[in-house]
């Protein structure tokens, strides 16, 4: 049967898009790139801490990175002494044992005592927020760095995790005067251990695990920590009752995570902005986390029979004329301690100047509404 020209149109037509359409797909297939997944990147980082809160904040770091990388970026965080001890921490990490450390830069003052500025220095007014604010806006994170390039350590820094003030510590009897500190063999660490040893005190710079074990066998007759949760979870209570909150020896700090450079340099960009990110987003958490979980531990060491004092004006004033002495000493010593101290004083003289104006009096209001 002869087609009529509007069917032979239509066939032409359906060919035509036959046609077009086997050639787009062959183009879509033509064009279809070869996606290849990464293979994961893990890093293995040590924590300073075998347990406890501290050890929890390390994991919610890393929680973090994992949350922004996906599969591309794992870190495998390992606790305290998996690898190597906590004093051989950032040599592990120079030397590329380690990819990582979450600690203190307290914890390796033996190499610098300027490390513990970044930390646990001099009290200028500030908390720990202050001085993180020093380290990301004051030029605090470029003199870090400029200190690791002084030391020749293969090390690239973050800083996170404003702590409160750390209490003065326990005691086998309340003290109500600075004369009562002379003589006592106290734990600490870093430069707390200098102005201590100015106030006439014998400092011991011991693990945390092995506090409590020293204060119950005799070995020291006082000690400090950090905060309510871990000194609670090392049984504190159980070898003190005189708890007192409040001091000048260590009254800002912050964690420390720390890589290996030259592996850090050879990360993409995009993971490299991951690991410092996450250690600033690891701020805010800390602080809102952590200050109730002491202030919920410190109720239960009450309930524990824990006398809780704040410690007298007394102490704290010897503190800081201790600190006057111990600065200027290391200042003469060493140019760069000097230079960071300047550098501090500068940011410090400036925001609290701001910050003591216009802050008001919340212990006022506190005491208004629960006494």
């Amino acid at each position: 049967m002869t087609k009529t020209n509007d069917e032979t149109k239509r066939a032409s037509r359906r060919g035509f898009l036959k046609v077009g359409a086997a050639t787009i797909a062959g183009a879509g297939t033509l064009a279809a790139p070869n996606i290849v997944h990464a293979k994961t990147k893990t890093l293995k980082v040590q924590a300073a801490w075998g347990g406890g809160i501290f050890l929890e904040n390390a994991q919610s770091y890393v929680e973090r990175v994992h949350a922004m990388a996906g599969d591309a970026l794992k870190i495998d965080l390992l606790p305290v002494n998996s690898v190597v001890k906590t004093s051989q921490m950032q040599d592990a990490v120079h030397r590329g044992v380690l990819d990582g450390a979450h600690y203190v830069p307290a914890y390796w003052y033996s190499k610098s005592k300027t490390a513990s500025l970044f930390g646990t220095g001099p009290c200028f007014g500030w908390s720990s927020q202050e001085v993180l604010g020093w380290v990301h806006y004051g030029g605090g994170q470029e003199l870090f760095d400029e200190l690791m390039g002084s030391l020749g350590l293969n090390v690239v820094s973050f800083f996170n995790s404003p702590m409160p003030a750390q209490p003065l510590g326990w005691f086998k009897e309340e003290i109500k005067d600075a004369s009562q500190m002379k003589g006592l063999k106290y734990r600490t660490v870093g430069l707390a251990a200098d102005v201590l040893l100015e106030m006439g005190m014998s400092v011991v710079q011991l693990p945390g695990g092995e506090i409590q074990p020293a204060m119950k066998s005799g070995l020291i007759d006082a000690a400090e920590f950090n905060n309510p949760t871990s000194d609670r979870d090392f049984g504190m209570q159980d070898v003190s009752k005189d708890y007192h909150l409040a001091s000048f020896h260590q009254s800002q700090e912050f964690f420390e995570v720390t890589f290996n450079k030259k592996m850090f340099d050879r990360l993409p960009a995009e993971h490299q902005a991951i690991l410092k990110h996450a250690s600033e987003a690891e701020n805010s958490n800390f602080y809102w986390h952590n200050t109730k979980r002491y202030s919920e531990d410190l109720v239960k060491l009450r309930d524990q029979g824990v006398n809780v004092h704040r410690t007298p004006d007394s102490v704290m004033a010897a503190q800081l004329a201790a600190w006057d002495v111990v600065v200027e000493r290391l200042s003469e010593e060493d140019e760069f301690f000097a230079k960071v101290i300047d550098s501090q004083k500068t940011y410090a003289k400036e925001v609290l100047g701001y910050l003591n104006l216009n802050q008001p009096d919340y212990k006022l209001a506190y005491e208004h509404y629960f006494g």
